[in-house]
C-alpha cells in the first residue's frame, strides 16, 4: 500500500497523507504496481487526493460582524496609543470646525459684534477653547453674549438634533 500511495502522490502532485484509497477496492489497489495502473485507478475514482485542510475564517467573520454592530471595542480590546483611532489632527479639525461654525452663527444672529468675533476666532485658532460648550460658557462669563442668547442657541442645537433623529 505504501508504494501505491507514493506513486499516487507523485501523479496527483500532493503529499502521501492526502492520498485517499477506497477501502472497498483494496484488492485492486494491491494489484496496481506501475504508475499506469495507479493512473487508471485514479480515473476510476478508487484513488483520489483529499482536499487540503485550511484555517476556517468563520470566527474571523463572526468577530467582524460583531465589530460592525459596535461590539468588541471597549478599552480592553484597543491596541496602540490614544491617537491611533482618530489622530490628533482629526480631533482638532472636528473641534475647530464646530467652534468656528458656532462663532459664525452667533455673528449672523447679531449676538456677536464683528470685533469680538475676530478676537474669539483668533483665540479658537490658538486652541483656547476645549469645545463648543467651553466657548459658550466663556462668552456668557465674560458678558460678550447674554445668557438668553446662549440658551436660544442651545435650543436651536437641540431642535436640529431632533430633526436629524426624525430623518
Amino acid at each position: 500500500m505504501q508504494t501505491q500511495k507514493m506513486i499516487a502522490s507523485r501523479i496527483l502532485k500532493c503529499g502521501a497523507n492526502r492520498v485517499w484509497l477506497d477501502p472497498s477496492r483494496m484488492a485492486d489497489i494491491e494489484e496496481a504496481i506501475t504508475a499506469a495502473d495507479v493512473r487508471r485507478l485514479i480515473n476510476d475514482g478508487v484513488i483520489r487526493a483529499e482536499q487540503k485542510k485550511g484555517v476556517s475564517s468563520w470566527r474571523t467573520k463572526k468577530a467582524a460582524a460583531q465589530k460592525r454592530k459596535g461590539r468588541r471595542k471597549s478599552r480592553g480590546s484597543r491596541k496602540g496609543p490614544i491617537g491611533v483611532r482618530s489622530s490628533r489632527k482629526h480631533q482638532w479639525m472636528k473641534r475647530i470646525r464646530v467652534i468656528r461654525s458656532t462663532l459664525k452663527e452667533l455673528l449672523q444672529s447679531g449676538s456677536l459684534q464683528k470685533r469680538k468675533y475676530t478676537r474669539l476666532y483668533k483665540q479658537a485658532k490658538g486652541g483656547f477653547f476645549r469645545s463648543r460648550s467651553h466657548l459658550l460658557v466663556t462668552l456668557e462669563k465674560e458678558g460678550i453674549v447674554t445668557a438668553d442668547a446662549v440658551r436660544a442657541y442651545q435650543q436651536t442645537l437641540k431642535q436640529r438634533k431632533q430633526e436629524r433623529g426624525q430623518r
